[in-house]
Formats: C-alpha cells, sequence, structure tokens
C-alpha cells in the first residue's frame, strides 16, 4: 500500500503523506505552513497568473504565509485574513459558514467591519493553498460579495479532486484524490 505522493511544483519536490479522510478515500496532506522555499516559489508563480485586482484575501490558516508571500513581491502593504473565530477585537463581524475535507466540525469564517469596508467596490483576488471541496473558497466568496467587493478569480496553489475542472479558480498543479490501497481516483 502506498503511503505517500510525489508532488512535483514549481521546480520543487514533496513527499506528501496520504490520509484517510473515509472509510474509501485518502488525500496527499499538503502543508506550506513552515516551508519557506515552496511558499516563496509558488507566490512568484502564482503572481504571473494573477488577474488585476486590489484587494488580497484569505482565510485562517494555510493561505497566509502565501498571501503575506505574494503581497510582499508585488509590494502590497496590506490583505485581509477571514478569521475562524470571532475575535474581540472584531466590531459588528461578518461571518459564513463551511465544511471542509480536513475538519470534521463545521466551521465558521469571520470578517472584521473595518476589513469588509477596506474591499468595499474593490477588485478582490482569493488566496488559498488548496481548493478541494470549495467549500472554503465558497465562505469567502460569501464573505467578499456581502460587502460588495468584486471578485475576479481565485488564487491556488493545488486543485484537489473534482477542482480540476472549475473554471473559477487558477491553480499550478493538480493533486488526485486515493483510494484505501493509495491509487489516484482520478
Amino acid at each position: 500500500m502506498k503511503k505517500s505522493y510525489t508532488l512535483h511544483i514549481c521546480g520543487l519536490e514533496r513527499q506528501l503523506p496520504l490520509v484517510m479522510i473515509s472509510d474509501n478515500v485518502q488525500i496527499a496532506s499538503f502543508v506550506i505552513l513552515g516551508d519557506v522555499e515552496l511558499t516563496v516559489a509558488c507566490a512568484g508563480e502564482l503572481i504571473q497568473h494573477a488577474p488585476d485586482f486590489d484587494v488580497l484575501i484569505t482565510a485562517e490558516a494555510k493561505g497566509i504565509p502565501l498571501v503575506h508571500e505574494i503581497a510582499r513581491q508585488m509590494g502590497i502593504p496590506k490583505y485581509i485574513i477571514a478569521r475562524k473565530s470571532k475575535k474581540a477585537y472584531m466590531e459588528e463581524p461578518s461571518s459564513a459558514r463551511l465544511s471542509s475535507i480536513t475538519t470534521n466540525n463545521e466551521q465558521q469564517l469571520f470578517l472584521d467591519k473595518a476589513d469588509a469596508e477596506y474591499m468595499k467596490g474593490k477588485r478582490v483576488l482569493i488566496v488559498d493553498d488548496v481548493v478541494s471541496t470549495g467549500e472554503s473558497l465558497r465562505a469567502m466568496q460569501n464573505l467578499v460579495s456581502s460587502c460588495d467587493g468584486k471578485i475576479v478569480s481565485c488564487l491556488a496553489i493545488l486543485a484537489e479532486g473534482a477542482a480540476k475542472s472549475r473554471d473559477d479558480i487558477i491553480y499550478l498543479e493538480y493533486l488526485p484524490l486515493f483510494d484505501r490501497q493509495g491509487k489516484p481516483l482520478s
């Protein structure tokens, strides 16, 4: 039985451990947190494909180093983080619900009123590490739309499973889902 998947991306190679998420399906666990080399390379490549935008947004937590590096490389002084919990400093936060493929419980994303006002009427580019079911993306789209931001696209490092067929995301590589034995499902 296969225990890992070899990912080739931006001239780099990473071994991703296979993790069971249901009785018959495994995912290749892609965690960008702490991998500076991969973050810098992927950000640089994604920038080459980015449409014109005014504001960057990502969901807490794995998208944060990626959106930070994109902003740093482009000289953008601010980006927005949709938080996974309501913080005491948030004034009149808006929220959106989601269910993630890697999390058992329903989650919420929260956006502070000041961030919502900052996005109003602007072209917003959503950034994520992996798009799989699209639940996190949908929640961020709902937050952006609720504050009258104009979504121009979503950038992601990987499109997992059926997400490869989506036409509303720009991604660098496809990441298959796997069966119990570690064979790609499609």
